[in-house]
């Protein structure tokens, strides 16, 4: 019968009994919490000073391999880790040890023979150069020796697992700096031991497989050392020749692109060279990988003609003698880019060519005027055909071959039609304006050919290339667009993608549009028309939102037209919830530039059915079902409002100049909206108080038009200052306090608005003070918003901190408490309210006197923050606290850093004395370079957290 293990109590003996029986616990043990105790236990015992002893005992034949791992681990972990520790003497013991144990495993367990060349690499790149001048030939001739135990393969294999290791060990080590270029160089000229022993082996007729797809694993370990090119050449070609074997072509694949993709190979002009004909070579195979549908293979073989070519076209293209070959070179890639079949679901190939595309014309682009007008002429019917492939490419599979396809499929081809959208807004760059009169001619026989009706996906590619490019280029010069615009009403448009691609490339004709007016009675009807389509919801609400916005000055003709059909398609309920969000959107931009009467009719008729339909609501006992109906009304408000601005605060564009409307006369319409409703919305806030997203979407409606209608809102004021005061007074929300910091931004400054600005911060700050009192740790947000609220106080309006029943010191210690939060957004809150506080201490007493009082707390807090207490990425904030005490309270704060540094083992107890005085003395010379101060705290924190010159301080 088995024992149960018993947990290993911590105190335990690291002894090879107790090693043992940890890990049986690991593996076997059901408990969760015993596994966990056994492995806190084993990573103990890994580090500590008997793992030394222990190791060996674990290697011994008779145990299971989970344990041999296990020591040879140890073993690793400690030579890597802790090399400081073992005497120079020791070395040599260590060394023949490991080579014996490897000897031992050749024929054993691989997992643990891997460990172990692990190891033994670790060892070797600690000793190199000096103690072990030539590790990689000794370790060649070791286990070329002859040893009757054990047979040749074993040991060359061993060799192989050895060798491949080291330069990954290398890559991973924990050397500094200066060492890792010293080793690095070492090892590329040791490369002369290892190279000649792999070119014999894969030459070898009578080499297994195996033994060969070793070779070529080492060899690819080996060339991402920066090794020079012309010394990897053999073994290049001898990959190249090993792309024949079936069992070789994945790891020959891998070596040969590892090799020639090495930042360093461009330096070797003439070895890349001789590698065109080679990938050339391989034209043949990728043929009949293509026929015979083996996409391992035709990816294989492309991944190496991509490699080539993207990595050296500039070197390339330099050798001008050799166009014609690299010309070749570039036309295989092409053959790959439109490999035939549908990408995903019969290619996955095309996708690896398209940043070719890029680095090509870059390089291209890049010559000196004489050159760039010899490959111009060259390449751009390379790329006239490239927009021909690739527009083949992006069109759909047959309906019923589409019909089969997963939704992940689906998804992946979306996201390649993206891939191949942006190729050709690139292209552009190279072929200009007549890339579009390419398309456009292309469409136009499409369209008007009556013999041979054209498939629906051709249309569609050939449409989607030209909204590609419209786009993100500006075609307003260009003298196919009316064309095109006179064409796209002639598609018959029987299906959706195809419809689809339609809205969006009238969306991205809407710039055009707004300055082609006449033409807008072109398309207008047909987006119109989709909007009542739910499966072109989103194509068809962007579009009419964009045509709204552009061409909001030519539209009144179409208002009401446009008004009823968007007031319909709402009443069906046809589109999701952020469609109908972006239709009301469109509808505010439509609305703005009619007349106040106007707007005010429309208005009218499209708000009235919603506002009844919310009183309804505002009856009802709430649940769950009619909460989501009074978010979604409150939503399409607060869009709609976001955009209506008859101001025309939103118009810089000089063309709109003219266009302009004589400003308004009397209260602006979503102000006379607001007014009618706002009772309505008292009502509904009254029973729906503790529910945070209903809160939200009601002080959202308010931000949104605070922030569109910015003076114009002044009436409304008073009553939301009063109405804000009663919901945060009775449960505290975020949201709450966002929209008064948006009213303190906008209107504190303005006597005629300050008193009831004032009365609602005076009661906000009390209400959150009080929270304080009960314990904030819940309510990070709330936290976090009212520290972003004191702040712009102190930006917009410090008068507010004089006021006399404001307390200044409890709002300091609040400041202080939350620079403590877990949560960084808040941490960063509080310290943006610092830094606008401290800048104050001259001009308003209060905060004057609160600082000098507290102000010790403060740098305590920041300090213990900087210590280690709080997340690295917040540091430059703690930065702009130091320097602004600095600035503004120096002869405290030269006071305040002696007596807190003086504790112990504070901020840290890895910074001695020295290092804390010495940041000390930085910190209080520095009182004009903020960006100094930045450096002198990410350096210190690195101290206090014992992480300075180690690999963790890389993301600095």
């Amino acid at each position: 019968m088995e024992r149960r293990a018993e947990a290993p109590p911590q105190g335990l003996d690291f002894t090879v009994e107790n090693v043992e029986k940890a890990l049986h616990q690991l593996y076997y043990d059901p408990n969760i919490e015993n596994k966990n105790l056994a492995q806190k236990w084993l990573m103990q015992a890994q580090v500590s000073p008997q793992a030394w002893h222990f190791s060996w005992l674990l290697l011994n034949m008779d145990k299971v391999p989970e344990i041999q791992y296990f020591g040879a681990s140890a073993l690793h972990i400690k030579i890597s880790r802790y090399w400081n520790d073992i005497p120079a003497d020791q070395y040599e013991s260590l060394k023949s040890q490991l080579f014996t144990q490897i000897t031992r495993f050749a024929g054993g367990s691989k997992i643990v023979l891997t460990r172990l060349c692990v190891a033994l690499a670790s060892l070797a790149l600690s000793m190199m150069p000096e103690a072990w001048p030539c590790a990689v030939a000794d370790m060649v001739r070791m286990f070329q020796a002859e040893d009757s135990n054990v047979d040749g393969r074993a040991r060359c294999l061993a060799l192989l697992e050895l060798l491949t290791v080291l330069p990954e060990e290398f890559q991973t080590s924990r050397l500094p700096q200066y060492r890792k270029g010293q080793v690095r160089s070492v090892l590329a000229q040791e490369c002369g031991s290892v190279f000649p022993l792999l070119e014999q082996l894969l030459q070898q007729q009578d080499s297994p497989g195996f033994i060969k797809q070793k070779v070529l694993k080492c060899f690819s370990s080996w060339v991402q050392l920066e090794i020079p090119l012309m010394d990897c050449e053999n073994l290049i070609q001898a990959a190249f020749t090993s792309l024949q074997d079936p069992e070789l072509f994945d790891t020959a694949v891998e070596a040969v692109v590892n090799a020639i993709s090495q930042p360093d190979a461009q330096r070797y002009v003439n070895t890349l060279l001789k590698l065109i004909p080679p990938v050339l070579g391989l034209q043949e195979q990728l043929r009949q990988a293509v026929q015979s549908g083996d996409m391992e293979t035709s990816h294989g073989i492309c991944r190496i003609a991509v490699a080539l070519g993207e990595n050296h076209s500039r070197a390339l293209l330099d050798q001008v003698e050799h166009w014609q070959s690299f010309l070749a070179l570039v036309n295989m890639i092409m053959f790959c880019t439109g490999i035939p079949g549908h990408y995903p679901v019969n290619e996955t190939t095309s996708s690896l060519t398209l940043t070719f595309w890029y680095t090509l014309q870059d390089d291209i682009l890049s010559f000196e005027p004489d050159k760039q007008a010899v490959y111009q002429q060259v390449y751009r019917p390379v790329y006239f055909q490239l927009v021909d492939v690739l527009l083949h490419k992006a069109q759909f599979p047959s309906d019923e071959e589409y019909g089969f396809w997963s939704s992940d499929e689906k998804e992946q081809f979306r996201i390649y039609r993206v891939d191949i959208s942006d190729t050709l807004m690139y292209v552009y760059e190279m072929l200009g304006a007549e890339l579009l009169s390419s398309l456009y001619d292309k469409l136009g026989r499409l369209l008007t050919n009556t013999e041979q009706p054209s498939t629906w996906q051709h249309t569609e590619a050939l449409l989607y290339g030209f909204q590609s490019i419209a786009e993100t280029i500006d075609v307003n010069y260009s003298d196919v667009v009316p064309g095109l615009i006179g064409l796209i009403p002639r598609i018959s448009i029987s299906n959706v993608q195809l419809a689809d691609t339609v809205m969006f490339t009238i969306g991205a004709l809407s710039e055009w549009l707004a300055d082609h007016p006449v033409m807008i009675n072109n398309v207008l009807p047909l987006v119109l028309q989709a909007l009542g389509n739910p499966e072109l919801s989103i194509s068809s609400v962007s579009t009419l939102k964009k045509i709204c916005r552009e061409c909001k000055y030519d539209l009144p003709p179409y208002a009401a037209n446009i008004v009823a059909v968007s007031q319909e398609v709402l009443m069906k309920q046809i589109h999701k919830t952020s469609q109908c969000m972006w239709l009301m959107q469109a509808l505010g931009f439509l609305l703005s530039a009619l007349q106040v009467e106007e707007i005010l009719k429309n208005l009218h008729s499209l708000i009235t059915p919603y506002i009844q339909q919310l009183e309804k609501l505002a009856d009802e006992t709430p649940n769950p079902s009619n909460k989501l109906a009074i978010i979604h009304i409150l939503g399409l408000l607060s869009n709609l409002f976001t955009t209506l601005d008859i101001s025309h605060h939103d118009d810089d564009h000089e063309s709109n100049e003219v266009k302009k409307l004589p400003v308004q006369q009397g209260p602006n319409p979503v102000v006379v909206v607001l007014q009618q409703v706002f009772q309505l919305i008292q009502k509904v806030l009254s029973k729906w108080l503790n529910d945070a997203q209903v809160v939200e979407s009601v002080c959202a409606i308010f931000e949104k038009s605070v922030k569109t209608l910015l003076d114009d809102f002044a009436p409304m004021v008073p009553q939301l200052c009063e109405m804000l005061g009663q919901m945060y007074s009775t449960i505290p929300q975020a949201s709450a306090i966002d929209l008064t910091r948006q009213l303190v931004h906008i209107f504190a400054h303005e006597p005629a608005h300050f008193p009831p600005i004032k009365a609602l911060f005076l009661l906000v700050t009390s209400v959150t003070l009080t929270l304080f009192q009960q314990g904030p740790r819940d309510h990070p947000d709330i936290v976090d918003s009212f520290m972003q609220l004191l702040a712009q106080a102190l930006k917009r309006k410090p008068d507010l901190f004089l006021c006399s029943n404001l307390d200044v010191k409890a709002v300091f210690q609040c400041g202080v408490l939350s620079l403590k939060f877990p949560e960084a957004p808040t941490v960063k809150a509080s310290c943006g309210f610092f830094t606008e506080l401290l800048p104050r201490c001259g001009e308003i007493a209060p905060v004057g006197q609160v600082v000098h009082e507290n102000g010790k707390v403060l740098l305590q807090a920041v300090l213990e923050g900087v210590g280690g207490q709080a997340s690295r990425s917040l540091m430059d904030h703690f930065a702009e606290i130091l320097f602004a005490l600095n600035k503004h309270c120096f002869s405290y704060l030269s006071i305040w850093i002696k007596e807190a540094m003086q504790q112990d083992g504070f901020p840290s107890a890895r910074v001695s004395p020295e290092q804390k005085e010495t940041f000390s003395q930085q910190i209080l010379r520095e009182r004009v370079n903020k960006r100094r101060v930045k450096e002198m705290v990410k350096e210190f924190t690195l101290l206090c957290r014992g992480l300075h010159g180690t690999e963790y301080t890389a993301d600095y």
